[in-house]
């Protein structure tokens, strides 16, 4: 299952981890994404949502 938010689209990035002997590795930061139950297109579903639609209310929660 992809790792992306399905309100924002939110997905994983990449870039580098740097050392202070500036060694560089790759690394991915994800998001942090949580399955709530949701009403999508009036209908309960549970979806994958990053916390920061959660907080801003982006979702609407099922009772």
């Amino acid at each position: 299952m992809a790792k992306i938010c399905e309100i924002c689209g939110k997905k994983p990035i990449t870039g580098n981890n740097v050392s202070h002997a500036h060694n560089k590795t790759r690394a991915v930061w994800n998001p942090n994404l949580q399955k709530v139950r949701a009403v999508k297109n009036g209908n309960v579903r549970a979806i994958k949502v990053c916390t920061r639609c959660i907080r801003s209310g982006k979702v609407q929660k099922a009772i």
